[in-house]
């Protein structure tokens, strides 16, 4: 049937941050800056301001209309997502950066505009369109950079296939849409397809992969009476499902829920500039007041109007505009390039505050994949009979060789981690009479002798016992989490246990790396979570190097238990950064300080996460952090440049220093808030300097 799923809006897809930005999209705000940049170029070329800086003269007729029509056009056109985001900072008493931008455009149009009409002398036409084109460009680039986590729902519903095979009164199959299913009905699922709901096996027996709820690699064995989910996959056998769950009632409906309540939760953090702006607005507010009123007061009408205007505009944060979303945009690009994606605009901000880090084990610390990493022999073997007609080579090898004829025909996972070792030793054999046993195993003939490989069930269908020498090795691999398989020796004369493999989900090397690293950046606490055994989650945390009674293991825990586990980190005071790459992971990837999502995880858990690893090599974490508190230093540096600015000019700016001839014109004004910016752009530029491995780091910059 067929297995593509459906993308339909989930109906929680909050876009978190910045609510003044709602309803425009990064395309919009790079219209609006192209086409504003190209209106703003012949205003400042004809403005009278900026011919007498350099010197030269444009003479044509219309040239005085130049600034008027075109700087009328940028302030309605290019400044209109501004006034109205500040109407609804208004509407919400929350004043910050769009009011405060509102504030400066609109002062500087009313006094060009009336310095058109001959009441004044305050030409700030160009300053105006390029106070509108540089906001522009700022909000174009933060949105661009800073893509929110929208998909995750609908990535989550894409897991369930469109249709199901539901089965009349005779037992005939019948194609009908998963939404049509009701409690009740009997469901067939093919081999290789997708459980459409939740419900209870009636017949048949299947290996289940049920990775994207548990988010374990092994598939596990389900059978007659035994509950699947829906979205998880018989791999190599039909199964009839009695339905018990369906729409909102299903285990990952549950898992959507817990996905959008995480999100909305950790989505009302103010962006840090626009509590900068807040607090600036109102100091520009009472400044523009209290000179207003003092040099009306002196009696000076015209200065009054002119030092007002000029500290309106002063105020607009040129600087502070750039501030935060040209770091934004810059640290992306540097962490693009070291494969790391950062998907939030405040996760950057929040990862430096992150002092415990909490990985999700499989497919993260380990590579989600089974590999052999011990065979045994049955003593005797293979002398005993079974072995190459001459009985030549050791017993392991022997008992690999015919395990991986006997699987290579399957399709199983640990059939391919078996079929793999057994080429990377270069001796393979060849099986006949493939047939598979479901739920148990598999059997085929080797050099005419029959062969079975399977698990405990096999081992039960026949009636057989491990022998002492294997039973004590299956102890001890079963102890460190190991699955084990047995190889059989089929004959008329009776079944006997020849073998034994045992594969592991294999720890990334890197891993080892990443715990070490995390360390050396000063990170208090390193924290394991897995629904693996505990022995098999100690024995993976002492490979890694964990510290008995500082870092913590979390085994055995189910996929609503990851969120719980989270939000129980956070009620200890910790601040948490969760790495995973599973759809059980997309709650707790939701609800931590930082989401980081490995990118050869599933895109539920991408979507939920507010960073994306490109590659599945968990040391990019340390390059996160590295990079977060570089970010964080240039985005107060720069805006403690702007506030430096701001406590200067505005003062200068409403002449309090006029009366020892010092005073701050609207030129001189202009001048200064093109050189703020400058600053600004070029101290983000720094950022560049950053190096993301550890090993090559240089020194974080400035």
């Amino acid at each position: 049937m067929p297995q593509h799923g459906r993308h339909h809006d989930g109906g929680h897809d909050k876009h978190a941050g910045h609510d003044t930005h709602a309803g425009h999209d990064p395309e919009a705000f790079r219209r609006k800056f192209w086409l504003s940049l190209a209106l703003t170029v012949p205003v400042v070329f004809t403005s009278p301001m900026v011919m007498d800086w350099f010197g030269y003269r444009l003479d044509f007729p219309g040239v005085d209309l130049v600034g008027p029509v075109l700087g009328t056009v940028v302030f309605g056109y290019g400044g209109w997502p501004f006034l109205q985001g500040a109407v609804r900072e208004v509407r919400d008493r929350v004043p910050g950066m769009m009011l405060l931008i509102a504030m400066a455009i609109t002062v500087a149009y009313v006094a060009s505009l009336a310095t058109a009409f001959g009441a004044f002398d305050l030409d700030f036409w160009w300053e105006l369109a390029a106070l509108v084109t540089i906001m522009l460009l700022g909000h174009w680039q933060e949105m661009t950079a800073v893509g929110q986590a929208r998909g995750a729902l609908s990535a989550l519903a894409a897991l369930l296939p469109d249709d199901a095979e539901r089965l009349d009164p005779h037992g005939r199959p019948q194609a009908v849409s998963v939404a049509d299913l009701r409690v009740g009905d009997l469901v067939l699922v093919r081999p290789g397809g997708r459980v459409p709901a939740d419900g209870q096996i009636v017949d048949g027996a299947a290996e289940m992969d049920e990775s994207m709820i548990t988010g374990e690699s092994r598939p596990v064995s389900r059978s007659s009476g035994d509950r699947v989910v829906a979205g998880t996959v018989a791999t190599d056998a039909a199964l009839r499902v009695r339905v018990d769950a369906v729409g909102d009632d299903t285990a990952l409906a549950g898992i959507q829920r817990l996905v959008a309540q995480a999100q909305q939760s950790g989505g009302r953090a103010q962006v840090l500039a626009d509590r900068f702006a807040a607090w600036l607005f109102f100091v520009a507010t009472a400044t523009a007041l209290v000179t207003l009123l003092v040099w009306t007061v002196l009696g000076n009408l015209d200065q009054a109007v002119v030092r007002t205007v000029t500290v309106l505009v002063i105020a607009c944060p040129h600087a502070l505009g750039l501030a935060i979303p040209l770091v934004v945009a810059l640290s992306t690009a540097v962490a693009a390039k070291g494969g790391i994606l950062v998907k939030d605009r405040l996760a950057l901000e929040r990862m430096r505050t992150v002092d415990t880090v909490l990985f999700d084990k499989t497919g993260t610390l380990t590579r989600g994949e089974h590999v052999v990493t011990d065979v045994a022999a049955t003593s005797g073997y293979p002398a005993a009979g079974g072995g190459r007609a001459d009985g030549a080579g050791d017993g392991a090898r022997d008992v690999l060789a015919i395990a991986a004829a006997v699987e290579a025909d399957s399709e199983h996972p640990l059939a391919r981690a078996i079929v793999a070792a057994a080429d990377r030793q270069a001796d393979r054999r060849t099986a006949t009479g493939f047939r598979s046993l479901p739920g148990r195993g598999v059997r085929a003939e080797v050099d005419g002798v029959a062969y079975a490989v399977g698990g405990p069930a096999l081992l039960r269908e026949f009636g057989v016992s491990v022998p002492e020498n294997l039973a004590r090795r299956q102890r001890e691999w079963s102890e460190r989490g190991a699955a084990v398989l047995h190889l059989l020796r089929v004959q008329d004369d009776g079944e006997r246990v020849v073998g034994a493999l045992a594969l592991e989900d294999e720890v990334r090397p890197e891993a080892r790396q990443a715990v070490a690293d995390l360390r050396a950046e000063g990170i208090r606490k390193i924290v394991m979570i897995t629904g693996d055994a505990r022995p098999v989650a100690e024995a993976v945390a002492a490979d890694l190097g964990f510290r008995p009674g500082e870092d913590e293991v979390f085994a055995e825990v189910l996929p609503a238990e990851k969120d719980d586990t989270v939000a129980d980190l956070h009620r200890r005071g910790l601040r948490v950064a969760m790495v995973g790459d599973g759809v059980n992971d997309a709650p707790a990837l939701a609800r931590a300080t930082v989401g980081i999502a490995i990118g050869a995880g599933t895109d539920v858990a991408i979507e939920s996460a507010g960073v994306v690893l490109a590659s599945s090599d968990p040391r990019g974490v340390t390059g996160v952090i590295r990079l977060s508190r570089a970010a964080y230093r240039k985005m107060v540096q720069n805006l403690v440049w702007a506030a430096g600015y701001n406590v200067v000019a505005l003062p200068l700016a409403a002449g309090v220093l006029a009366g020892v001839g010092v005073a701050l014109s609207p030129a001189v004004a202009a001048v200064l808030m093109s050189a703020s910016t400058i600053v600004v752009a070029l101290n983000a530029q720094l950022l560049r300097r950053v190096r993301l491995r550890p090993q090559d780091q240089t020194g974080p910059a400035g």
